[in-house]
């Protein structure tokens, strides 16, 4: 109780009936007498508690000494949170806490009725939780009043201003009354949320909790390494080994969650979406699901799940790997909360290893690579949970011993023991048969030298590749091939990796790659019988290795035999004597114009049987006055009349309305 001694007696009692015997670090920190009416900039571990955490701190202020609130008015807080699910989240964990002060709590967020949000408005209330887009437009509309404020709380302030809602934010905070308390609560403190206090608060104290210099102690992570053909078996085989009460699972794009929403069904499991595609009252009903214990599998985008509790979540799968950092422990952060254990697994398909290296060395996050669970490991796993199940140690109830004795009587023991079997594993997805990577050619973090990156590492010795198969790319240097593109293409397309491609001979029109002799049949069977690729790339199988020889980039060397020897001449020397001396022309002021090129009049002359080109030129034109050319032959110059004669023309005059154009005016002003 000694915790609780200085905290307001209303969020103490809440605490204690709410299961609470100690405080979290930031929930201490932010509770010190000393901090109160200071601006806090705090940073803690996702799950650390900052809901309660601000909750607490900004009590003292809104109650001023009070047990309980007086009749609601205009509001006296304002929550701040990026995701509507987000603000839903804060706003019950702040009802509970402030249950017994009788405090109005209202919520303002995107995809809910802005006439019933305006009419709560109305009727007062002591805090107001919301998004910043919708508490803008409030604002604007005048159904927000913010004279009264006395505390602001941005909550995940990284995440918002990284969705773009810094405009709005700065809005909302200059509405706000100067005198007043600025929280800002996020789980990273880049450079933008610093700018962003330094403009918005007065003095702010920097809380950081210990925990949030090092790595969460309460999530394991895992690096699972597998082929990208074998990426979707890898969940479908880590959700079957921790078979977790609560799991989610994040991809990239929408498109992703659908695919994988729809795939994991077909397996069996219950699974609900979470995009940003979803209405407010889809996402509502699939969080509620989660919570109730009707799904047990949320696959989902960053910005859907951000900052949101799941009960009993244990498991974090990253199905594409994160951008940042950031991300990563924002995902992770969604288990090892309050105390409770979880396991973060990254799917990282071969060809993104040194990705994945790098991104948990800029995180500074220590993870076990390993490969996934295997078909064997699952099903030893599963036997161990049965034996485990609480249900076998249970006495024999008196309305069931007639039955049992019944079944004793007419089955054999191990009759009943194998139909026992057969039912648990009845409702759960076979596990899937996986390729096993070889995770001795990944060079370890630990023996890096000193500063440098998994970037920087060399890497280790490639084994002898032994026999291979060729086959041939329709794509070559002509189209811009490349290795870097063309080996993660083939990976992809065939179900491969990169130590299956041996050696990539470039040609002018096509590329030949070799293949591991046990994985060519494979690989073309997964390509299909088209063999076609990404971009409408074909392959071409080849018997034995390509004749490289037979298609030389370049003119031939040697003798031309229509022509007699070829003189050898070396035109390197007479380049950079070239590049010299028209250097050395311009520093000194040479007059190009002096030695003109030969002009197509001057080739059509030639033609005709002059031995040179006539001197007499028109002075306007430049062309020999009088020549009579073909019209091809002044492509490009100025042509003759129709006589073909280049006489003069008399010059522009000047139009009776406009008057000179705009450049002729120049030419006359300049002289």
């Amino acid at each position: 109780m000694t915790e609780y001694e200085r905290l307001v007696p209303a969020m103490a009692s809440a605490l204690e009936k709410r299961g609470y015997t100690t405080l979290t670090p930031v929930q201490k920190a932010v509770a010190d007498p000393d901090l109160e009416g200071a601006d806090l900039l705090v940073s803690a571990q996702t799950g650390s508690g900052k809901t309660v955490a601000f909750g607490l701190a900004f009590a003292p202020t809104l109650l001023g000494g009070e047990e309980r609130f007086g009749r609601a008015a205009a509001p006296l807080a304002l929550a701040i949170a990026p995701t509507r699910e987000l603000a839903l989240q804060v706003k019950r964990e702040l009802e509970w806490l402030y249950g017994e002060t009788g405090a109005v709590i209202a919520s303002c967020v995107g995809g809910m009725d802005i006439r019933t949000e305006r009419r709560t408005l109305e009727r007062g209330a002591q805090i107001v939780v919301g998004t910043p887009g919708r508490l803008r437009d409030h604002i604007d509309r005048g159904s927000l009043d913010l004279s009264g404020l006395k505390a602001v709380v941005l909550d995940e302030a990284d995440e918002m201003l990284d969705l773009g809602f810094r405009e709005d934010l700065e809005y909302i905070l200059e509405a706000a009354p100067e005198e007043r308390r600025t929280l800002m609560f996020s789980a990273t403190v880049p450079r933008a949320i610093e700018d962003l206090a330094r403009n918005y608060q007065r003095d702010a104290v920097r809380v950081t909790t210990a925990a949030e210099k090092g790595q969460h102690g309460d999530i394991a992570y895992r690096a699972l390494a597998v082929t990208p053909h074998d990426r979707e078996h890898a969940i479908i085989n880590v959700l079957r080994f921790y078979e977790a009460p609560t799991a989610i699972v994040f991809c990239s794009t929408r498109a992703a969650v659908n695919h994988l929403t729809a795939r994991l069904n077909n397996r069996g499991f219950s699974v609900v979406a979470l995009s940003g595609e979803l209405s407010q009252n889809e996402r509502t009903h699939a969080l509620q699901a989660m919570r109730d214990g009707r799904a047990r599998v949320c696959i989902a985008t960053d910005v859907a799940a951000r900052g949101i509790d799941l009960p009993n979540l244990e498991l974090v799968i990253h199905a594409d790997l994160p951008t940042n950092p950031d991300t990563l422990l924002h995902r992770s952060g969604r288990t090892g909360r309050a105390g409770r254990k979880g396991v973060s697994a990254l799917i990282v398909p071969v060809p993104a290893i040194r990705r994945a290296e790098r991104l948990l060395a800029t995180g500074k996050i220590t993870a076990e690579w390993a490969n996934p669970p295997s078909a064997d490991e699952i099903l030893r796993r599963d036997d161990e949970r049965l034996l485990a199940d609480p249900m076998l140690a249970e006495p024999v109830a008196d309305d069931e011993a007639e039955f049992t004795d019944t079944l004793l009587s007419t089955l054999d023991a191990r009759q009943i023991a194998a139909a026992f079997v057969r039912l648990y594993r009845k409702g759960r997805s076979a596990p899937e048969d996986l390729r096993e990577v070889d995770l001795s050619q990944r060079r370890p973090a630990r023996e890096r030298r000193p500063g440098e990156t998994a970037e920087q590492a060399p890497r280790p010795p490639r084994d002898a590749f032994g026999p291979g198969r060729w086959m041939s790319l329709s794509v070559g240097r002509k189209q811009n091939a490349e290795p870097r593109w063309l080996i993660p293409m083939l990976c992809r397309a065939g179900g491969i990796t990169r130590n299956e491609i041996g050696a990539i001979r470039m040609q002018q029109d096509e590329t030949y790659v070799e293949l591991a002799e046990e994985a060519a049949d494979a690989f073309f069977d997964k390509i299909g019988p088209k063999l076609l690729i990404e971009k409408g790339i074909r392959l071409t199988r080849l018997e034995g290795v390509p004749d490289m020889a037979s298609k030389p980039r370049g003119k031939p060397a040697g003798d031309r035999p229509d022509r007699g020897p070829r003189k050898e001449r070396s035109f390197a020397g007479e380049r950079e004597n070239g590049k010299r001396e028209r250097a050395s022309d311009r520093h000194a002021g040479a007059d190009f114009a002096e030695k003109p090129a030969r002009k197509t009049w001057e080739k059509a002359a030639h033609a005709d049987g002059r031995s040179q080109a006539p001197q007499a030129r028109d002075d306007r034109s430049g062309k020999p006055a009088g020549f009579k050319g073909k019209p091809g032959d002044f492509k490009g110059k100025a042509k003759p009349y129709k006589d073909g004669s280049f006489a003069d023309r008399p010059p522009r005059q000047d139009h009776p309305a406009k008057g000179p154009s705009p450049k002729r005016k120049a030419r006359k002003s300049n002289g």
